[in-house]
């Protein structure tokens, strides 16, 4: 007996150290038999091949091990579907189908000082017309990793480092025009490494985060679209004849300073809205001229799992040209614009 309570002791012990579990207690009392038969302490002690269970009656234990997570997560599905349907409508118009999904997934490490945040970000959206194939309306992929270490126990601030990869899912093209993609996955891709300092409030998911040395790399891995100088690449250099002398530049690296700021608030027990923000300005091309990225999201509930959703993100680079056509109809670079998107649905929504 004092052999079988020095092993339960020692794993027990051990167990603690570890911080994995931690004792949770029950009003009624467990034989031991039982207790040692639980997957949690049978795996501590399975190396003592010499402990038989059914030999244990008498003694009894008020304690179980329970595990103890340290992460928190989140899991965010959303779908939007609008259709219009026409029938001998004389006021004309196309039949259409409209379809986009959202999914946000999160996970946080949170204990003592130390703090590690982990964000995927995905959508897609196509939409069908009568008398045309799909046609994407939204695609954006994102990864984002923060890790944080709090300046005190009853500090907000931390210190940080930051990633994140930007890209999409799909080719992107100038419709109806489906000969050449004007965009792909990792054309552009970006991806963005930092250091600084963040301020944030779980309460109303209030986040403000400040880097001061952060390297932006711009990828476009399509050979054909690099050689065309876009997303801001150092074009192709051609002869006379219009033969390839030198390829187009692939990526590109600026550092500079980025701030984001994202803050979530209920404004009555149904709607809620959530601002994100990003600038990022380099040091040494155009110092001053800002990127920026900002997405603004108002979400009405109808009941647990049908929403409504108004949505708008505006976007502006300097590196990112617009195409116009010409008197010719031929695309040519216009400059940059300021580029916005709306949006406007009823869906699904589901939270985990």
């Amino acid at each position: 007996m004092t052999r079988l309570l020095l092993i339960l002791f020692l794993a027990f012990y051990s167990v603690q150290i570890l911080g994995q579990r931690h004792p949770m207690f029950f009003e009624e009392e467990r034989p031991l038999n039982v207790f040692l038969k639980t997957p949690k302490v049978t795996q501590l002690v399975k190396d003592y091949k010499d402990i038989k269970f059914s030999e244990v009656k008498k003694y009894h234990f008020i304690a179980i091990l329970q595990p103890k997570t340290w992460w928190r997560h989140s899991n965010r599905f959303s779908f939007d579907f609008s259709q219009l349907s026409l029938t001998n409508w004389n006021a004309g118009g196309q039949s259409s189908i409209n379809g986009l999904a959202d999914v946000r997934i999160k996970r946080v490490f949170n204990k003592g000082l130390i703090r590690w945040n982990n964000e995927f970000i995905g959508r897609f959206g196509l939409n069908r017309q009568q008398g045309q194939g799909l046609r994407k309306t939204d695609d954006h992929l994102e990864l984002v990793s923060t890790f944080g270490y709090k300046f005190s126990n009853d500090s907000n601030w931390y210190y940080t480092v930051r990633s994140s990869f930007q890209s999409q899912f799909s080719d992107s093209y100038n419709y109806p025009n489906r000969d050449n993609s004007i965009s792909h996955f990792m054309a552009p891709g970006y991806f963005f490494l930092g250091a600084g300092a963040e301020y944030k409030v779980d309460k109303n998911d209030l986040l403000f985060y400040v880097s001061p040395l952060t390297q932006k790399t711009t990828f476009v891995l399509n050979q054909r679209l690099a050689n065309d100088g876009a997303f801001g690449m150092r074009e192709a250099q051609r002869d006379l004849n219009g033969n390839l002398i030198s390829k187009g530049q692939r990526m590109r690296g600026e550092t500079g300073i980025l701030l984001k700021n994202e803050y979530r608030r209920k404004i009555t027990e149904d709607i809620e809205a959530f601002s994100r923000l990003s600038l990022f300005t380099d040091y040494f091309r155009k110092f001053g001229n800002i990127d920026v990225d900002w997405e603004l999201m108002i979400d009405f509930r109808v009941n647990e799992f049908i929403k409504a959703r108004i949505g708008s993100h505006i976007r502006y680079d300097d590196d990112i040209k617009v195409q116009r056509k010409n008197e010719v109809g031929e695309l040519v670079d216009d400059g940059p614009r300021i580029q916005w998107k709306q949006q406007l649905g009823i869906g699904v929504l589901i939270e985990i």
